[in-house]
């Protein structure tokens, strides 16, 4: 592909340069699709009320949901080769945005399979998002950048699941009706997606160098007759439809999950609306790293082992991922089911990040094609699991079971995808170039030391930070279990109506996810001041509910152990995550770091 100013690194809290606008605008707006898309779904246990769906509708409409993407990725995919991802995103979110809205206007279970429907084609945005990024990004990097946009996207799933209730209950809160309320949730779901549109119009270009228009006018890129026949040997070639069969055996599980993860609480483990929400939610907000952690470490494999190296890390990550749904399945006591979910959802999404680590290496000058045709196959394993999920003789726990196996079994097709010795030493020779590149723009940074050798040099720091990680998620998964002690703990007694459970979700979120990104260390500064400020709360919590007792040399030992946790958090703001994390490798702290040549903290 003729793309010149690739980026080597990715620096995240940039927006100079076109790479990080597009970086930045691709997730967001696939973020906003997401939560769009799936909007619904933590609010059906009021929509099956109020329609009286049964079982077997509730499935169809799931169906629905994903059947349609299928058609609009691969149309999307020949689109973004042809006139570019600028015009395709805004284009596709402004569209995208009317069935979100009209959603509204249903009434019963016609018009709502029908607008799920629609709402379906917002599932596109992936293809675009994945294509953007490859073509802003240079090999050595580009598997963290596709997976880090697609996985914050994905988050958007996970964040509809918590935050779509609570625009619920503030419509709810204001005496609206239920059947009012969440007709209005989906209609603001949908105005941000409007408006997201029209911004990324103004805010990206195609490529690093400028747009499709203006390069095929001046030369420096292939014309629209160039591109004819693309999309024809994407068909043609069998690695494409392995990468298929595997997508569908990642994003299809993650898609069924998101739609049935709420109801599957409620009915599995009698969880109300709110905290089943909340439980449903974590499966998503994974992705604030793990599909990035897929990719980090398939651009780790490849600098041993080439585009093989991809290849074997995807098919350790697919398999691991069958293993975690299998034993999910089995669950049948919530402190169990929680933490299990969480491992499960990390190779899911690990999955996705590898799968997408490989596409752009399997045919360059047909990428939109290809990444059409993958991301479909995401789709089409979501309307099979439908198809299973909706059986009324097939308990969720047992289509989950089975969904397990075959996940397993399908791991095997990623040793179906190969690459020629001429492909293999291409990449060799782009990556190192890259490499070279990267390194030269970091000449006058401190080098990356490597990670098993550098155990040596772990700091206690580093020991106290991960274990204070993994401290914090097992909290926030207590917190969920005692959702009302936490909820009238924090309120003081006081009725804050749905400010309050705002609050209490605020504090879980805080605790796991940030936990969890504490223990990688990744974003490690960011972590640690969000849960340094929910600790402060509990703090002043503390100090107004034990008086004279919550002095730092009192008796009140819950005090002072939580004064304690709030202190680690702000030296870990201050120090940052050391060398053994994922932040120095992606270099997000290694310029603050201390040198560990005259330092041994």
């Amino acid at each position: 592909m003729e793309v010149r100013g690739k980026a080597t690194g990715i620096d995240l809290f940039s927006l100079k340069t076109p790479q990080m606008r597009a970086f930045h605008m691709s997730w967001f707006a696939f973020f906003l699709c997401f939560f769009a898309w799936f909007g619904i779904a933590p609010l059906m246990g009021v929509v099956r009320e109020e329609l009286g769906l049964t079982k077997q509708q509730i499935g169809n409409t799931i169906i629905a949901s994903v059947s349609i993407t299928i058609f609009a990725r691969l149309l999307i995919g020949w689109l973004c080769d042809r006139i570019g991802p600028r015009l395709c995103y805004a284009a596709l979110l402004i569209v995208g945005s009317i069935p979100v809205m009209s959603i509204g206007f249903a009434t019963g279970y016609e018009s709502f399979l029908l607008f799920r429907l629609g709402i379906g084609i917002i599932g596109a945005s992936f293809v675009i998002t994945q294509y953007h990024t490859s073509v802003m990004f240079a090999p050595n990097c580009v598997g963290t950048a596709n997976a880090t946009s697609a996985g914050w996207g994905n988050l958007g799933g996970g964040v509809t699941q918590m935050v779509m209730p609570l625009v619920f209950g503030v419509f709810v809160a204001f005496e609206y009706s239920q059947a009012f309320s969440w007709r209005a949730s989906m209609v603001v779901a949908g105005a941000v997606c409007f408006i997201t549109g029209i911004a990324y119009f103004f805010f990206t270009t195609d490529l690093p160098n400028g747009n499709f228009k203006e390069l095929r006018a001046t030369g420096e890129f292939r014309t629209v007759a160039k591109t004819k026949g693309a999309f024809m040997d994407a068909l043609k070639d069998k690695r494409v439809w392995s990468l298929f069969v595997i997508y569908a055996a990642c994003f299809g599980i993650e898609l069924t999950i998101n739609n049935i993860a709420a109801i599957y609480y409620m009915d599995e483990f009698g969880l109300g609306l709110k905290t089943a929400g909340l439980v449903a939610g974590l499966f998503g907000l994974m992705n604030i790293f793990a599909r990035s952690l897929g990719g980090f470490i398939s651009d780790r494999f490849v600098e041993k082992g080439g585009l093989r190296g991809r290849v074997k890390w995807l098919f350790i990550a697919l398999m691991a991922e069958g293993v975690a749904l299998i034993f999910f399945s089995q669950m049948r006591v919530l402190a169990l089911a929680i933490p299990i979910m969480i491992v499960f959802s990390l190779f899911v999404q690990m999955s996705e990040g590898a799968t997408y680590s490989v596409v752009p290496f399997i045919n360059k000058k047909a990428l939109g094609s290809v990444s059409g045709i993958v991301g479909a196959g995401g789709n089409m394993g979501a309307v099979a699991a439908g198809f299973l999920i909706r059986a009324e003789g097939v308990s969720y726990p047992q289509a989950l079971l089975i969904l397990g196996g075959l996940v397993f079994l399908c791991s095997f097709m990623a040793l179906t995808v190969r690459f020629s010795p001429a492909m293999e030493a291409e990449a060799a020779q782009e990556y190192a170039t890259a490499v070279a590149a990267r390194r030269e723009r970091l000449a006058d940074r401190k080098p990356i030391r490597d990670l098993v050798p550098g155990l040596r040099h772990v700091r206690p720091m580093d020991a106290l930070r991960i274990y204070l990680g993994l401290a914090l998620v097992i909290k926030g998964v207590y917190f969920i279990m005692n959702m009302s002690d936490l909820e009238n703990t924090l309120a003081l007694g006081q009725d804050l109506g749905q400010g309050q459970t705002m609050i209490a979700w605020s504090v879980v979120f805080a605790h796991i996810i940030g936990g969890a990104s504490l223990a990688l260390g990744f974003m490690t500064r960011i972590a640690a001041a969000m849960n340094a400020l929910i600790l402060a709360g509990a703090v002043l919590v503390h100090i107004v509910g034990s008086g004279a007792d919550a002095t730092f040399m009192g008796s009140n030992l819950t005090f002072q152990f939580t004064f304690f946790i709030f202190f680690t958090l702000l030296l870990q703001v201050w120090r940052g995550a050391g060398p053994l994390s994922l932040d120095h490798y992606l270099r997000l702290d290694a310029d603050k770091e201390p040198d560990l040549t005259k330092s041994a903290i």
